[in-house]
């Protein structure tokens, strides 16, 4: 699979309904994660909050979303950053690197609690970047 590069929208706790409209608009498969599957009993209020959406399109688009962690700031007009994934973790570190090296980490590129690679900065021009490295076993 080749590394791909999409858009990542935050919301303030209505990702849910607006991937569900990005779904009816674009059609494709809509994949749904919140915060309590991965750990409901410190997900509190944000338990069925979005922690990760992505809409796959027949047409290959990609858009992913979710709703801001509890404790973070939504920032509209600042709220699409870019999501790097793959499964070529030399490339994905180069990005990584490159991208992150003059800017500010926020998330260190480290396993994460859903078994992959994940990362996020803001380069020195204020984007934001997210690069994750799908880790997961292939199917038998």
């Amino acid at each position: 699979m080749p590394s791909r590069l999409n858009p990542y929208i935050s919301f303030d706790g209505d990702a849910r309904p607006a991937l569900e409209f990005y779904k009816e608009v674009f059609g494709g498969t809509l994949t749904l994660n919140t915060y309590g599957a991965f750990g409901e009993d410190k997900a509190g209020d944000a338990a069925d909050k979005i922690m990760h959406g992505m809409l796959e399109t027949d047409s290959d688009f990609t858009l992913m979303a979710a709703d801001v962690p509890p404790g973070m700031p939504h920032n509209p007009g600042n709220n699409i950053s870019v999501s790097v994934s793959g499964e070529d973790a030399d490339e994905l570190r180069r990005y990584w690197e490159k991208l992150s090296g003059s800017g500010t980490v926020s998330v260190p590129l480290d396993k994460q609690m859903w078994g992959d690679v994940f990362g996020m900065c803001t380069d020195r021009f204020g984007i934001t970047w997210m690069v994750n490295i799908n880790t997961a076993e292939p199917a038998a």
